[in-house]
């Protein structure tokens, strides 16, 4: 499922993969949910255009989603923004066992609107807030790896792209280098096919691929506009005669 920017296609050989999970970590601001946002219309456009030609569903934790974003994504794109918004399912989640279940019971869903891609924005925020204190770092661990093991059997039953967020925790003594990391720790790590990491880069946003079973450790740039995520624009130099 192509992302709408070509830079990050390429980084990504072609798009957002089917039958795996692609998880997007980095901190505030760096475009995850704006890539989430874009994703939801992009995943209807047909094939040859490097869509899926098919619903998304979109599973919000952080109240984040807004309709009026894929209004403005769909028009800009030049489709139908109201039939571009009938063709998202949306769900609300409001604790970890909300969505627990929310994710134990998709099958059906994904066959009745012909869902293509799976968003989560984000995996570990509601787990994050009520599992506090180490006594009860090995539960939450577990059910996030319960979590994340039933979404990827999803993607490999239905053939669908999994597309979850991530927030990140610092780590004060890093002295050298990136001091932030993904949350979650080993479990979503191994989980994830795909780990790329989203930060700041003055107006655009840079996208790093951290872990994956093929691609090249590389980088692309794209920012965000009316379209959603895009290449930047070339900015041609003034030729002195």
């Amino acid at each position: 499922c192509t992302t709408g920017s070509k830079n990050l296609d390429d980084l990504l050989r072609g798009g957002v993969e089917t039958q795996a999970i692609t998880e997007l970590w980095g901190e505030y601001g760096s475009g995850k949910t704006q890539l989430c946002h874009s994703l939801c219309i992009t995943c209807q456009l047909p094939p040859d255009q490097g869509g899926l030609g098919g619903s998304a569903l979109y599973i919000d934790t952080e109240s984040t989603f807004r309709p009026e974003r894929l209004h403005q994504i769909a028009e800009a794109r030049g489709l139908d923004p109201d039939e571009a918004l009938n063709t998202v399912v949306f769900s609300k989640v409001y604790n970890s066992s909300h969505l627990e279940l929310v994710v134990k019971n998709l099958g059906e869903y994904i066959e009745k609107h012909n869902i293509k891609l799976l968003i989560v924005d984000s995996i570990i925020s509601l787990h994050r807030a009520e599992f506090t204190g180490r006594g009860t770092l090995a539960e939450r661990q577990q059910r996030l790896n319960a979590l994340i093991h039933r979404l990827l059997r999803m993607a490999e039953i239905y053939n669908i792209s999994v597309v979850v967020t991530n927030q990140v925790q610092s780590q004060p003594d890093t002295f050298f280098g990136d001091p932030t990391r993904p949350a979650g720790g080993h479990v979503i790590a191994h989980a994830c096919t795909y780990r790329i990491y989203l930060k700041k880069a003055g107006h655009d946003r840079k996208a790093i691929i951290v872990d994956s079973p093929y691609h090249p450790y590389s980088e692309a740039v794209f920012t965000v506009n009316d379209k959603g995520v895009v290449d930047p624009e070339i900015k041609k130099k003034a030729i002195e005669v």
